[in-house]
């Protein structure tokens, strides 16, 4: 069997191979190919805290920003609609980042439960800002 096989300075070269190894090697180059389609799917899906900025332009200026969005006006006035329990669970789920399963393990719940009580919460807030 010929196979075109790619060395390392990038010259293509065409192998005679048995039908063994010609087979192991292309299937191996398409299941290369497969986690390449799947970690680039991954990739698109990646949480923004993930990447690393070299521009000038997201270098960060000492401010945090996060405590100056917690102390505005329209975010003080969305949470002053909820009860200290809806605060609590909006603060953990999207300020310190807790997912649903971990609060609902802290807590003895169902996870279902707190999912419900973090969307009525939701509710609330977009319902405070009409």
């Amino acid at each position: 069997m010929l196979i075109n096989y790619k060395d390392a300075n990038g010259k293509i070269i065409e192998l005679e191979v048995s039908e063994e190894v010609g087979t192991f090697y292309l299937e191996s180059i398409e299941a290369e190919k497969k986690n390449d389609r799947k970690n680039s799917r991954h990739d698109r899906h990646s949480q923004l805290s993930t990447f690393e900025y070299e521009d000038i332009r997201y270098f960060s200026d000492g401010t945090d920003l996060l405590a100056d969005l917690i102390e505005s006006e329209v975010v003080s006035h969305v949470m002053s609609c909820l009860n200290d329990r809806q605060k609590y669970l909006i603060r953990k789920c999207f300020l310190e980042g807790w997912s649903y399963t971990d609060l609902a393990a802290l807590e003895g719940k169902d996870e279902s439960a707190i999912r419900h009580a973090v969307n009525r919460a939701i509710n609330k807030m977009k319902k405070s800002l009409e």
